[in-house]
């Protein structure tokens, strides 16, 4: 299996993989170097993490490795799923998503359900009902998928009753 091949793609699997790798805290820290007044903001923007964006994005947004290990959840989405950042880390893929096929890895199943309505287990054990988006590593062979979630359980509660 080959790696992402861009320097991006390359730079946030390795950023994904170190913060799981980490000791299990998911709280990303800014690496970036302290701004200077000449720096343009596009050049802000280049030394910005992938995680610290990841993270400040008030949207639900979770990374996949393909065995359906966690590697990275935000807050937004942790709490979508009432759990800590922490606590969404210790899961696996097959305890978050309620009724997708197991016999899949983990990223393919991502892709084949992308922009569909999917159902998650809230930590009571209740069915949180997202869409999710396609992933945003789009490559066949990328080794990890990272999806953005919509939370429609109370839409979709509504429209039912």
């Amino acid at each position: 299996m080959s790696g992402p091949d861009t320097p991006c793609e390359r730079g946030l699997f390795e950023d994904l993989v170190a913060a799981r790798k980490a000791t299990g805290n998911n709280r990303v820290v800014e690496r970036r170097r302290g701004g200077r007044a000449s720096e343009s903001p596009m050049e802000t923007l280049k030394q910005l993490p992938a995680l610290v964006v990841l993270e400040r994005i008030p949207v639900p947004i979770l990374a996949i490795g393909e065995d359906g290990t966690i590697l990275f959840s935000n807050t937004a989405f942790a709490d979508m799923l009432g759990h800590t950042p922490e606590a969404v880390l210790a899961l696996n893929f097959r305890q978050i998503f309620h009724t997708l096929p197991a016999d899949e890895s983990a990223v393919s199943v991502v892709r084949a359900h992308a922009d569909l309505i999917v159902e998650l287990v809230h930590r009571d054990g209740s069915m949180v009902r997202a869409r999710m988006s396609k992933s945003a590593l789009m490559r066949g062979d990328d080794p990890v998928a990272i999806a953005a979630f919509q939370d429609l359980t109370e839409r979709l509660w509504v429209d039912e009753f």
